[in-house]
């Protein structure tokens, strides 16, 4: 089997009502879908994140300009090789941000190709699954322009609990003291039976975020996510050594170079790579091998289209409990819930939540077929 073409699609749309998290407010959802096709007619489909503020041109651009002519004639199978040489390239100018972004893309599709290929699910492919169905967590609880808070955050939750959600998570980054409100208003009213956690995209500083975390310490909640810097290792030491909480970041950070220090340093509680983002499953499974060699759990980071959270759920399927054990602390899917217009059009609404899980798709490749309907819909020049 030989790449004959690597097509981008640049998925763009305003959103009806804007909403704010702690770096700005987001007026459109946006994504870079990576095509990949083969001389023998078989299809993979791979995405690169895309941040709330990231234009998706960067990644497309690094995609055709840079990883493409190394591409097109090159067996699929040899996806390992693949992504060296595409990192290789592109190391002196990308090692993190948008550049392995689209290099995540492009290995995604590339599993997906062999997936479907062999007629066998990506994470069977990839050595097999601990589970075939994972327990989400709702993400959302942005800010939105004339609301009140934590009165419709409140109101929030109880929605999603209803919808069958036992965990979910808090947007914060709003102000040290607005944040302590907001958290000890929202847990109170829901009670104490939803499992709760925060994540404030690195807003504070070390000192600002030990404030919040004293202060919530009572609260009941499960980790705080990327409370300071992604660039400040030595703070996330400082702050996990003050807390009962549990500290979590990763979404920021790239591949297993990047992510080695953050393991052997014992930075963080939970490690939070995205599939779409850290190298795709060719490199998150080597920093999964690297985290499970210090039993740090991994609960990836999932903000994507319906392509991305069918590929990450492959890769939840094959992380190993950290440690395993007759009663495992098993990973959770994050299961974004704010307004994206064509999430679940694009995989024809393929992944659904039933009684509080999420199956993991057993079908070929990251196990959606995908409706060329919506990228032509959403398609921006």
């Amino acid at each position: 089997m030989i790449i004959t073409d690597v097509r981008t699609h640049v998925l763009s749309t305003p959103l009806d009502e804007p909403f704010a998290f702690s770096m700005g407010w987001v007026h459109r959802r946006s994504t870079m879908i990576v095509e990949v096709t083969t001389d023998e007619g078989v299809t993979g489909w791979g995405e690169s994140l895309c941040h709330g503020l990231q234009p998706p041109e960067i990644a497309r651009t690094v995609v055709q300009s840079a990883l493409k002519p190394l591409l097109i004639g090159q067996d699929p199978a040899q996806v390992d090789v693949l992504w060296e040489r595409m990192y290789n390239l592109t190391r002196p100018f990308g090692q993190k941000g948008a550049v392995p972004n689209a290099i995540s893309a492009v290995d995604i599709a590339l599993w997906d190709c062999l997936g479907r290929a062999a007629g066998q699910p990506v994470c069977k492919l990839l050595g097999g699954a601990y589970r075939t169905r994972v327990q989400p967590y709702a993400t959302g609880f942005y800010r939105v322009q004339g609301r009140s808070y934590p009165e419709d955050a409140v109101a929030e939750a109880r929605r999603h609990i209803g919808k069958g959600f036992r965990a979910m998570k808090l947007k914060t980054g709003f102000g040290v003291e607005e944040d302590i409100r907001y958290i000890l208003g929202v847990r109170e009213g829901i009670g104490d039976g939803p499992v709760l956690m925060i994540d404030a995209n690195h807003a504070y500083s070390v000192g600002a975020a030990r404030r919040i975390l004293k202060a919530i310490e009572g609260a009941g909640i499960h980790w705080f996510e990327e409370p300071i810097s992604p660039e400040d290792i030595d703070g996330y030491r400082e702050l996990k050594s003050l807390t009962s909480i549990y500290l979590a970041a990763g979404e920021n950070e790239f591949t297993k170079i990047g992510f080695r220090e953050w393991i052997a340093r014992r930075a963080v509680d939970i490690l939070q790579p995205d599939l779409c983002s850290a190298g795709g499953f060719t490199e998150c499974r080597k920093i999964s091998a690297l985290a499970q060699a210090w039993h740090t759990p991994i609960v990836p980071h999932v903000w994507a289209s319906g392509i991305g959270l069918a590929a990450s759920l492959q890769f939840i399927a094959t992380l190993p409990p950290a440690p395993l054990a007759m009663h495992p602390i098993e990973p959770l899917l994050e299961y974004d819930q704010s307004s994206h217009p064509f999430r679940q059009d694009l995989i024809f609404g393929a992944i659904q939540m039933h009684d509080g899980m999420v199956e993991i798709p057993q079908t070929p490749g990251i196990g959606v077929e995908i409706n060329r309907e919506v990228i032509e819909k959403y398609s921006s020049a």
